[in-house]
């Protein structure tokens, strides 16, 4: 059974393709299409359609706000820069775990070198370091080895 945040990007993914990459929607349109709050729609654009993911989303608040979501295609090695320069400071391990699937289903990165990254930054690997500092590790034990695959 699909979710609503599967069945909002569903909607976008197929919208897009008819649209032929390019595609201008209304927040408030979505939300009351889906029946959910604008906030399930914000977190549907950051987490399914994020750069990593191969988009770029411009929004503009207000009553007629709008968000226009962009396919994007790079090369392998602008998009590994793309994420070395995105990755942040801190980095938790589900944020680490969708990145690097996101690498991998793109091609970016093999499938087994992306399974290494997530062994080595896992909690169970981490596990020795204090809390406090593990987010920090895992940001840059992965923008070391992608830095690598470049």
């Amino acid at each position: 059974m699909m979710g609503i945040t599967d069945l909002i990007a569903a909607f976008i993914n197929e919208e897009l393709e008819q649209a032929d990459g390019v595609l201008e929607l209304q927040r408030s349109d979505l939300a009351q299409r889906f029946g959910c709050v604008p906030s399930q729609i914000n977190y549907v654009m950051s987490t399914r359609f994020s750069p990593e993911w191969g988009y770029i989303v411009e929004s503009r608040r207000g009553g007629n706000g709008y968000i226009r979501i962009s396919r994007v295609r790079m090369d392998r090695q602008t998009l590994l820069m793309h994420v070395i320069n995105s990755l942040g400071s801190e980095l938790d391990y589900a944020s680490a775990r969708a990145i690097l699937t996101n690498l991998a289903e793109s091609g970016a990165v093999s499938v087994e070198a992306a399974n290494c990254m997530l062994s080595a930054v896992s909690q169970r690997a981490l596990q020795s370091v204090p809390q406090a500092y593990r987010g920090v590790l895992r940001s840059d034990i992965i923008k070391h080895v992608l830095i690598q695959l470049v």
